[in-house]
């Protein structure tokens, strides 16, 4: 008997994912990255890898007049992905697609979208033990694709001025920024992530533009966890639909 959908931010969202262990699954990650993307109305938006189509669709039930598009390179994903898109009445706005990022030139036209939103995988091959399934090595250990060609692929379909959106480990930030300054699409946002105070961030999220100038706002830090052991008021927030005070570009 197939399980049940999972409810995301309290319900609002009804999710079909894999099975523990099967393949990527929700995460703090997934759900602070859809809350920390702002994009424009009206707004073209690319989804690089995504999985059953969490983020874009959190996304797309935030701005409903924004249009988004998902591709990865799993099709049993993207079949959950489609699925999910139906079960949530999205599928209107909300598109996704089996394609190799890498192929991004061949695929895609250049400069046609007003922003991409990724959480790529952490890791590069040889530098962790990948997991023996398939499709959580593809998503977690970047058996499929490097950080540096989805770098390179969001450059290509992003507008001038155009903004990424990103989840990475802490560890990888001089990497990331080395890359994204290569490729011009350069970081203008950024918010470590912590599990708790006093101990080291684990995921920064970035926000990049496309031939944009220089300058780069280093946000306050969120923590997961207070001082008290319960969840933080940020983070229960980013699994609300609605954030107070939020401002829409």
């Amino acid at each position: 008997m197939e399980p049940e959908p999972t409810d995301i931010l309290y319900g609002e969202i009804k999710l079909h994912q894999p099975p523990e262990g099967r393949g990527p699954r929700v995460s703090v990650d997934t759900v602070l990255l859809a809350r920390f993307a702002r994009v424009r109305a009206r707004a073209r938006v690319m989804d690089l890898g995504c999985a059953h189509g969490a983020v874009g669709l959190i996304m797309a039930r935030r701005t409903p007049e924004a249009v988004f598009e998902g591709i990865d390179i799993n099709p049993s994903l993207v079949e959950l992905a489609l699925r999910n898109a139906r079960l949530n009445g999205l599928e209107e706005r909300v598109s996704f697609s089996v394609s190799d990022l890498r192929a991004h030139r061949r695929n895609f036209t250049a400069e046609s979208y007003d922003a991409v939103v990724t959480n790529p995988p952490y890791d590069e091959p040889g530098t962790s033990r990948p997991s023996p399934d398939a499709a959580m090595a593809t998503a977690m250990h970047g058996g499929q694709c490097a950080l540096a060609d989805v770098i390179a692929c969001a450059k290509y379909l992003l507008r001038n001025r155009g903004k990424l959106f990103l989840v990475m480990r802490a560890k990888r930030l001089g990497e990331l920024f080395c890359l994204l300054n290569r490729h011009n699409v350069k970081p203008k946002r950024m918010r470590a992530v912590h599990p708790k105070p006093g101990r080291v961030a684990s995921v920064v999220l970035v926000e990049a533009s496309r031939a944009s100038g220089d300058g780069l706002v280093v946000e306050p830090p969120l923590f997961i966890y207070g001082a008290d052991g319960n969840y933080t008021e940020e983070l229960l927030d980013a699994y609300r639909l609605e954030e107070p005070g939020r401002c829409r570009l």
